[in-house]
C-alpha cells in the first residue's frame, strides 16, 4: 500500500540556475521569482494496473488535450455489478491546489479501494495546478469534467462508464479537492441535467484572513499533513494574486461568496479529521450549509490529522481511512 511519508518531504530539491526563491513548502514546491516551479518527487506516481483479485479495473481517459485535462476511471469488476447501475463518484485529489495528481500512488490506491468497498464508479480528475495555472483554473476543470462525463455517458463510448447512473451523481475530494467539489456543485446547482445528487467534503480546504480557534490553538499532529505556515502559502500560490483569504474562493462566507442556500441545497458529508488545524473551519461551514436546511452528515474521525486517509502508514490512520470509506458508502447509497 503506498503512502506518503511525512519524512520523505525533507527531500533536496535539484540545484538549479534560477532567480530566488520567493514562495516554498519544504518538500513540496518551490517557487522561484522568475515563475519557475519546482515540485520534487516526494510521492511515487502509479500506473493505472489494479491487481485482479480487488475486482476494480482503471483506465486512464484524456478529456481536454489542449489544457492536458485527464482522468482516471476506477470501475467494480465483480461480475454481481454487471447488470446492474452504479452510482458515479467524481474527485479530486487534495495538495493546496499546488500538488498532487490523479496518479499519485496513495490516491491511487485509496480510489480503487473506495471504489470496491462503495460499489461505484469513480472518476478521479486531473485538474491543472496552482501557481501556474491559479484560481479559478481547478474550478473550470472540474466544470469541464462533469461536463464531458455526461457526454460521454450518454454517447457509450468509454466501456467502465457504460454502467453508470448519471442520476445518481456525486462530486467529491478531500483538502483542497474538497474545496473544488464545493464550487463546482455550486457552479453547476442551476443546471438541472448536472447538478450532483450529494457532495462529500473530506477535511475540506477554507481559510479568512481571521484564525480559528483550532488554527491558532491546536498542535500540529506528528501524522498531520498541514500546518498553518503551509496553508497560507498554498493560498497565495492559488489565489488571485494580491487577493486575501478573505476571497471567496477561499472564505465560504467572504461577500461575494456564492450562496449556501443558492439555488438548490445539496446533501452533504463532512469529514473532519480531529486533530487537523482545519477543524473548526468544517465544522463551521458543516453548520452553516444544514443551518440554511441542507441535509449535512458530519463525522470526526479521532486521532488522526490532515489527510490520514492517505497517510495511512500508521495502524490509527488505516482503521479511520475504513471507517470513513464504510461511511461513504452508507451516504452515497442511501
Amino acid at each position: 500500500m503506498a503512502t506518503i511519508s511525512l519524512s520523505q518531504m525533507s527531500t533536496n530539491f535539484r540545484i538549479q540556475n534560477h532567480s530566488p526563491v520567493v514562495e516554498e513548502i519544504s518538500g513540496l514546491i518551490r517557487v522561484h521569482k522568475d515563475g519557475y516551479v519546482e515540485r520534487p518527487p516526494v510521492v511515487p506516481h502509479a500506473s493505472c494496473m489494479v491487481p485482479s483479485e480487488l475486482k476494480v479495473v482503471a483506465i486512464d481517459v484524456t478529456i481536454d488535450k489542449f489544457t492536458n485535462l485527464w482522468a482516471r476511471i476506477y470501475s467494480p469488476s465483480n461480475q454481481q455489478y454487471f447488470s446492474s447501475k452504479l452510482p458515479v463518484l467524481v474527485y479530486f485529489h487534495g495538495g493546496g491546489f499546488c500538488v498532487g495528481s490523479a496518479s499519485w500512488a496513495c490516491y491511487h490506491d485509496f480510489l480503487t479501494n473506495l471504489a470496491r468497498v462503495t460499489c461505484c464508479v469513480i472518476v478521479s480528475v486531473n485538474y491543472r495546478l496552482a501557481p501556474e495555472n491559479r484560481l479559478p483554473a481547478a474550478y473550470d476543470d472540474g466544470v469541464n469534467a462533469v461536463l464531458w462525463l455526461k457526454q460521454e455517458g450518454l454517447k457509450g463510448t468509454v466501456n467502465e462508464l457504460k454502467r453508470c447512473d448519471l442520476s445518481s451523481l456525486y462530486l467529491a475530494g478531500d483538502s483542497a479537492g474538497a474545496n473544488i467539489a464545493y464550487h463546482v456543485a455550486k457552479r453547476l446547482s442551476s443546471i438541472s441535467v448536472l447538478s450532483p445528487k450529494g457532495v462529500i467534503l473530506i477535511q475540506p480546504f477554507f481559510g479568512a484572513e481571521s484564525r480559528t480557534v483550532s488554527e491558532k490553538q491546536l498542535a500540529q499532529a506528528a501524522n498531520s499533513a498541514l500546518t498553518l505556515s503551509a496553508s497560507d502559502t498554498y493560498w497565495r500560490l492559488a489565489l488571485p494574486v494580491k487577493a486575501t483569504r478573505d476571497h471567496p474562493w477561499c472564505n465560504p462566507f467572504a461577500k461575494g461568496a456564492p450562496r449556501l442556500s443558492d439555488p438548490k441545497l445539496f446533501k452533504t458529508m463532512v469529514c473532519v479529521a480531529e486533530l487537523d488545524i482545519l477543524k473548526d473551519r468544517n465544522f463551521e461551514l458543516a453548520s452553516a450549509l444544514a443551518g440554511v436546511g441542507a441535509s449535512v452528515q458530519t463525522v470526526i474521525y479521532k486521532d488522526v490529522g490532515h489527510a490520514f486517509h492517505v497517510l495511512h502508514n500508521y495502524p490509527m490512520a488505516r482503521a479511520r481511512n475504513h471507517e470513513m470509506m464504510i461511511h461513504l458508502k452508507g451516504f452515497i447509497n442511501q
